[in-house]
């Protein structure tokens, strides 16, 4: 299935890495160069994100091994989230735990319920390397943490434990996208190193 350009969005889709991919599991390197090229990056996440139908979306996901995400998400209010973090770091996840369902661009059609804590706090940069704050509660909270597990090399399947996890990575297995590498198809060769 081929993707156009996200109407209003000068980025383009890329293809999303599923399970077996090392980018997936590796813990991403930090960005040190502010430049064009990053900000295409991020452009290309937001588009991807749009087209898949996510609310979050971190860069090792299109296969970029750098700490970056994406989110257009709501929080439990419904107030809408929408941004970017590079080079974030979880300062702060506090409040009761809440097991909600959770699913994953990477895991389609996988969704389990989760534990996250009801609160958390991101800091990076922007697009100039300018510092950020982003503050979440409930399912926004959610989304913050869960982008930044990936970028630690981390699913959300490996938050869960006993039956739960059981049942989601046997979902994972017999998805019919299982032994694949890649849920959308992307253009060649990647625009950022």
């Amino acid at each position: 299935m081929r993707h156009a350009a996200i109407p209003g969005s000068s980025g383009s889709v890329r293809a999303i890495l599923l399970p077996g991919d090392p980018v997936l599991t590796a813990p991403c390197a930090p960005v040190t160069v502010f430049d064009d090229r990053l900000a295409r990056l991020v452009e290309d996440m937001f588009a991807t994100m749009y087209a898949a139908d996510g609310v979050g979306l971190a860069a090792n996901q299109i296969g970029e091994g750098v700490r970056v995400f994406v989110h257009d998400c709501p929080d439990d209010e419904d107030r809408r989230h929408l941004g970017y973090v590079v080079n974030p770091r979880l300062v702060e996840a506090d409040g009761v735990v809440v097991a909600g369902t959770e699913g994953c661009l990477s895991l389609p059609g996988v969704r389990a319920s989760t534990p996250r804590y009801d609160r958390a706090v991101v800091v990076g940069q922007d697009l100039s390397g300018a510092p950020v704050r982003v503050e979440g509660t409930g399912f926004f909270a959610r989304c913050l943490q869960h982008e930044c597990d990936h970028l630690d090399g981390g699913l959300f399947t490996d938050r869960l434990a006993g039956l739960r996890r059981r049942r989601a990575l046997r979902a994972a297995r017999r998805a019919p996208w299982a032994g694949s590498e890649r849920v959308l198809p992307g253009a060649p060769g990647s625009p950022y190193p």
